[in-house]
């Protein structure tokens, strides 16, 4: 009985031995399975606050050379690329109803006469009188508007952009000529309703465009209109640029950037930031006290290699900035040194 006694106290000792051993490699085993990040601490900084619109180069007037009344074509002194003064002849109309309103004005303006001596002579009545001063003012009038729309002039100084016919033909509706200034030349953006009380006229522009890389050129901003787009939530932003050289053609492709000041907010490095698959929410995870957290955060401007927050994360947080393919939220992680 002894001996049985002895042998089940030793047994009992053995499996008691056999548990210890077993629990600690379990927990070494648990240890070893913390996933290994890398952590970075984070601070605010002064972030300036730009934002960059593309929009197309417009020529800053445009206007349409026609007559007000359909008629023949007699010559078109100009082509297309060819520079322009104001008051510049471009259009000559067919002037056969011009002529014929000329004589007939000149022969009102003898008889005009006649009646005027027999008024002041009391030989005719004032309403005779003034009936043929009427009839006389009402043609000169008619004159001088066919005189415009027989001659037809450069209302600017600019470029002549397009041409619609040929000398003979019988203009109707669309415009015979297209002439364009290019000095200055405009951009018309849209900015976030968020900045309507941080733009105003005469604020400073930065303007590239892709036919000078590397190049940039100065403009203003020189209308604001006064609404805002209800669907979109953006406000229209008129930029002129001078373009003394004429280096900048209408229908380019550029870039504008408005600075509108400075903000502090947190910065992190981009390789913190994970988006959630199957949606467009980015999120961060915290390190603190041996777990790391699930944050959802909103981006700010791309800064190189790092991005602005706009909340999410707090200065003096520590981030993961690597190992975060094999995080969950509220886990327990080592540090790597």
């Amino acid at each position: 009985m002894k001996s049985n006694s002895l042998y089940g106290a030793i047994l009992v000792m053995a499996i008691a031995m056999t548990g210890c051993k077993s629990n600690q490699q379990n927990n070494e085993v648990l240890v070893e399975k913390k996933p290994i990040v890398k952590v970075a601490t984070v601070v605010v900084e002064s972030v300036p606050q730009t934002r960059t619109y593309a929009a197309t180069i417009q020529s800053d007037i445009k206007n349409n050379i026609a007559s007000s009344t359909p008629g023949r074509i007699d010559k078109i002194l100009v082509e297309v690329g060819d520079y322009v003064k104001k008051g510049q002849t471009l259009v000559l109309m067919d002037s056969a109803n011009l002529n014929k309103l000329q004589m007939q004005i000149r022969n009102q303006e003898i008889e005009f006469e006649r009646v005027q001596e027999l008024y002041n002579v009391g030989a005719t009545s004032k309403s005779a009188y003034e009936n043929a001063q009427m009839s006389l003012d009402v043609n000169r009038t008619a004159l001088s508007n066919l005189v415009e729309n027989t001659r037809l002039v450069s209302p600017i100084d600019g470029y002549i952009t397009a041409r619609n016919y040929d000398e003979g033909d019988l203009y109707q509706s669309q415009a015979i000529l297209q002439v364009q200034s290019i000095k200055p030349v405009k951009m018309l953006i849209d900015v976030s309703e968020t900045f309507f009380s941080k733009v105003a006229i005469g604020n400073k522009v930065s303007v590239s465009v892709d036919a000078y890389p590397g190049e940039t050129f100065q403009g203003k901003v020189s209308l604001i209109y006064p609404i805002v787009n209800a669907t979109t939530h953006t406000f229209t932003v008129e930029v002129l640029l001078e373009n003394k050289n004429e280096r900048l053609r209408p229908g380019m492709f550029a870039r504008a950037v408005l600075n509108f000041g400075t903000e502090n907010h947190v910065v992190v490095p981009d390789v913190s930031v994970v988006k959630r698959t199957g949606t467009g929410e980015r999120f961060i995870y915290v390190y603190k006290d041996g777990k790391v957290s699930f944050v959802s955060v909103e981006l700010g401007q791309r800064l190189a290699d790092r991005y602005e927050l706009i909340s999410g994360v707090e200065s003096g947080d520590q981030v993961v900035i690597a190992g975060q393919a094999a995080l969950a939220d509220q886990i327990e992680v080592e540090v790597s040194k």
